[in-house]
């Protein structure tokens, strides 16, 4: 039971409403457009979570075997970092999901596309990528996500290929307006990557882990981080009111600007002082996932209703 409890700790299940986030705002795209497939939409979410579960297993390996998880971590403490788990145990970990995340993505493009060979090899080329980077964001001779790379590879998974991915299989056609939606969506999950690196960014400079926090400093990574959040917002936005007849009680999404606002000031408070404790930031961390989360539930509610 305790080893259960161990591996539940090691998939970070916290971590998958935020991706989560992208296949909901797509569902809900696919539903204002009349598109809508509940089989594809059900095993486009299974995907989506079994890959953030590969990339969590991946991080917590790699971050292990290269120092960046030692005793000064402030953030929470990691399976293999901890002891509680080989990384023997981790690397079959590692291998079991990506078959079922293989199986998962074969299923997804067996129900969007029968026997479309050409939509099947675009598919699958995206799929492999994806596994492909879910295991090097930390693992590997090249971790990108040790070279300042992770913010953008969560914008364009997390975000573009999340929503407008999802939406093509059900839709098999893209609109250029849909853009809008899908870097909200990146921007936010963005926002809660900047967060874990702000907290991170003095052991990730031991470590020679380099994050954009670590090049652009925590002053400058939260005005970066304002604006993440602002540009989100003024996409979802935008999206609405290009609408036909769009109304007032359609900008609904738009109350998450309050709880993010609130931890926007609770993590100013943090970086003035320079605080190296983890505390605030965890919170923060969480309750902009949360609010991520939140955001995609209501931006999908305006559009299906």
């Amino acid at each position: 039971m305790k080893l259960f409890i161990v591996w539940i700790h090691a998939f970070r299940l916290r971590t998958l409403p935020l991706a989560a986030a992208s296949i909901i705002v797509a569902g809900g795209l696919a539903v204002q457009y009349q598109v809508f497939n509940l089989s594809v939409f059900l095993l486009s979410l299974l995907t989506a979570l079994l890959l953030q579960v590969l990339s969590n297993l991946a991080n917590d390996y790699g971050d292990a075997l290269t120092g960046a998880d030692d005793q000064h971590r402030v953030g929470p403490d990691r399976a293999m970092q901890s002891g509680l788990i080989t990384a023997q145990a981790m690397k079959k970990a590692i291998i079991i999901v990506t078959g079922l995340c293989l199986v998962s993505g074969i299923l997804l493009l067996a129900f969007s596309f029968g026997m479309d060979i050409r939509h099947w090899l675009i598919f699958l080329g995206l799929g492999v990528t994806a596994i492909v980077a879910a295991i090097t964001y930390t693992m590997g001779k090249l971790p990108y996500g040790y070279r300042a790379m992770g913010d953008l590879a969560v914008f364009l998974f997390f975000g573009l290929l999340g929503v407008l991915g999802c939406f093509y299989l059900q839709a098999q056609f893209l609109n250029f307006s849909l853009l809008l939606p899908a870097i909200s969506v990146g921007l936010l999950s963005a926002a809660v990557l900047n967060i874990n690196n702000m907290r991170d960014v003095y052991n990730d400079e031991v470590s020679n882990k380099v994050t954009l926090v670590v090049m652009l400093g925590r002053n400058k990574a939260f005005i970066y981080h304002l604006l993440l959040i602002a540009g989100a917002m003024l996409c979802s936005f935008f999206y609405i009111y290009t609408l036909d007849n769009s109304q007032t009680w359609q900008y609904l999404f738009l109350l998450i600007i309050s709880p993010l606002t609130k931890s926007c000031i609770q993590l100013a408070s943090v970086i003035k002082k320079d605080s190296r404790k983890g505390d605030v930031f965890n919170e923060q961390l969480k309750n902009t996932a949360i609010s991520t989360f939140v955001f995609s539930l209501l931006f999908s509610i305006v559009l299906i209703t």
